[in-house]
């Protein structure tokens, strides 16, 4: 008759205590079940779970873990574990995975606790907490800089998920802060192509904004723009509105304008990491493509699609050239390049702020409100509201330490 044993070691880390402990498995031939470790500042926690049969023994291993955790003054504890809990664990397998990732400028007991209680009162299980920030420093940061985040593996069935997300939606609101609720997949660690819409999302302005004001109908222009961003009017019909106050600029404002974009917070960071792990990138933009061109000669950006003004006598007519890239195109862009790249929708990352952008948020494997229109965060699946865009790389999984930029 065997016996399940779950022995949980905890203490100040040293080197060779997991090797040591291990090593004792070994010679007394006890098959492991389960290994977990985790290491919290120089406190390491060990757990696992063994079977012990009757011909090796309780006794024997039992004392020799014994001995040997005291020799490294660690503590250590023996529970039985009894087969029918082991079977209940083995069928939690099954259950699928969830990923809830909280994000801010700083993460508090508050607010994990909080989240820990919705968790709790939706039937699922935390499974692990870990760190995805780096280490906060004993000096409080300037107020409004800085990234925090904690990010946390669950298992089970929901017993209302559209109930979650709203209960997570009201407490980041609540809390100032964001809250992710991911289903944790396969292509969840596998993204491989990054859509950004431009204007305020990758770069700070509005771009026609930044031009109506140089042809002095800068009010006009920006009324048009907010009501189209928050889906009140057709984007198409706003865009030849704006449009046709800006006949007759000067076309050598454009290059002015394009010399003074700045980036959004996060962004040049999180288009090094990409490219560095290999990712495409790409913005598809409703704005102009003279401005996404600029960009993409300082930042590594793989495919730029933006609207073209028209031009003539070095004046801007008023008019555009082709197609307008609207919500519906931004999506079919979107899905030309993931097709020609050979990459599935679930493997690609949306992100914009805008109400022309929820088509192609909607569609993509991770769609990512960012610093967006309230009718865009309502309606996108993912939103970052608190840092920059680099916390991007949050939401797939990645950890500061992990990441050379």
């Amino acid at each position: 008759m065997s016996e399940l044993v779950l022995i949980n070691v905890s203490g100040q880390s040293k080197d060779g205590i997991t090797s040591s402990l291990l090593n004792i498995l070994a010679v007394h031939g006890v098959p492991m079940l389960d290994i977990g470790q985790a290491m919290i500042h120089d406190t390491i926690v060990l757990t696992l779970l063994i079977r012990l049969s009757g011909q090796t023994g309780a006794a024997p291993v039992l004392k020799d873990l014994l001995f040997e955790a005291n020799h490294q003054g660690l503590q250590v504890h023996f529970t039985p574990f009894s087969q029918a809990r082991y079977g209940r664990w083995l069928g939690g397998e099954a259950h699928p995975r969830h990923i809830v990732t909280l994000l801010g400028r700083s993460v508090t007991a508050q607010q994990v606790a909080r989240i820990s209680r919705v968790i709790t009162e939706n039937a699922l299980h935390i499974e692990d907490i870990v760190r995805l920030s780096g280490r906060g420093s004993l000096y409080t940061r300037q107020e409004g800089t800085g990234r925090a985040c904690v990010e946390l593996a669950l298992r089970g069935q929901a017993l209302d998920p559209d109930a979650m997300k709203t209960a997570f939606v009201a407490l980041a609101e609540d809390l100032g802060v964001d809250i992710s609720f991911q289903e944790d997949t396969f292509y969840r660690r596998n993204r491989r192509l990054v859509v950004f819409d431009m204007d305020s999302t990758l770069i700070q302005q509005e771009v026609i904004d930044e031009l109506a004001r140089e042809a002095g109908v800068g009010a006009e222009v920006s009324r048009i723009t907010e009501a189209g961003m928050r889906g009140e009017q057709d984007f198409k019909q706003g865009l030849r509105q704006r449009m046709a106050l800006l006949e007759g600029l000067p076309e050598a404002v454009l290059g002015e304008v394009a010399e003074r974009l700045t980036l959004t917070e996060g962004a040049a960071r999180l288009l090094r990491t990409l490219r560095t792990l290999g990712y495409k990138t790409a913005v598809i933009s409703g704005g102009f493509a003279c401005f996404g061109r600029h960009l993409q000669r300082s930042l590594p950006l793989d495919y730029v699609y933006a609207n073209e003004p028209e031009i003539r006598d070095g004046r801007l007519t008023g008019r555009l050239i082709g197609e307008i890239i609207d919500g519906e195109k931004k999506a079919q862009l979107m899905c030309t390049i993931a097709k020609r790249e050979g990459i599935e929708l679930e493997q690609v990352i949306a992100v914009g702020d805008g109400a022309n952008d929820l088509p192609m948020l909607k569609l993509a494997g991770l769609g990512i409100a960012f610093h967006a229109k309230p009718v865009v965060q309502k309606s996108a699946r993912q939103a970052i509201s608190t840092i920059g865009l680099d916390g991007i790389l949050y939401l797939m999984g990645m950890k500061d330490t992990d990441n050379p930029h």
